[in-house]
């Protein structure tokens, strides 16, 4: 693994309201990422933010099948979790952690904004073929590497940099500046062994300095 600005790309993975502490779903210690990506912005040339933007009746919602939380619904042949109610467009809940250095970005990318379709990759919805365009921005800054920060380890995250790594982009995951939901228990532990295994880095926030 070589830093070199031109060519990295760092992602900061829905570090929404609802996803820190207090939220619709609350990601424990979800916010204690904020400082850290911070000052990571700092350091790249191309920043990405990504924001869940849901509809008010999305399909990953508890309520929109009147299930329990966390079942797991078939969606149109999709294995879909259900979560509470979270990230709905235009809410306080969907909107960035309000000490996030949004200014860095160079490009924002909404996903999840249609009903019927969730998106936990930053690079795919959950069809695995809809794409949010964030491949093609890539390519079009050239990026081959990239450094994901955000929420949750285990699914956001975890999604994205299966998508990444198949798109044949490096992968570096900064582990101080990500947290999961560890839904069902263990899922963390899973996914990160599962991840290094496929080749993802996983590197402290501090190789990059201060």
């Amino acid at each position: 693994m070589r830093f070199e600005a031109e060519r990295c790309a760092l992602l900061g993975v829905d570090i929404q309201n609802d996803f820190c502490p207090g939220g619709a779903l609350g990601v424990p210690d979800g916010d204690s990422i904020v400082g850290v990506v911070n000052r990571l912005t700092r350091r790249f040339r191309h920043v990405v933010l990504t924001q869940d933007w849901h509809p008010a009746d999305h399909v990953s919602f508890a309520s929109t099948w009147g299930k329990p939380l966390y079942e797991v619904v078939d969606a149109g042949g999709i294995q879909q979790v259900v979560w509470p109610d979270h990230c709905i467009q235009g809410t306080i809940g969907a909107a960035f952690h309000p000490g996030l250095r949004t200014e860095a970005a160079s490009i924002i990318v909404r996903k999840g904004t249609r009903s019927d379709l969730d998106s936990y990759s930053a690079l795919f919805e959950n069809d695995r073929k809809t794409p949010t365009g964030l491949e093609g921005w890539l390519r079009s800054v050239g990026a081959t590497s990239l450094w994901i920060t955000g929420l949750a380890t285990d699914y956001c995250v975890y999604y994205t940099a299966l998508d990444a790594l198949s798109a044949g982009f490096e992968v570096v995951i900064v582990e101080d500046a990500v947290r999961g939901v560890d839904v069902p228990e263990g899922n963390v532990d899973r996914v990160v062994s599962e991840l290094k295994g496929l080749g993802v880095t996983f590197v402290p926030s501090k190789v990059l300095g201060d």
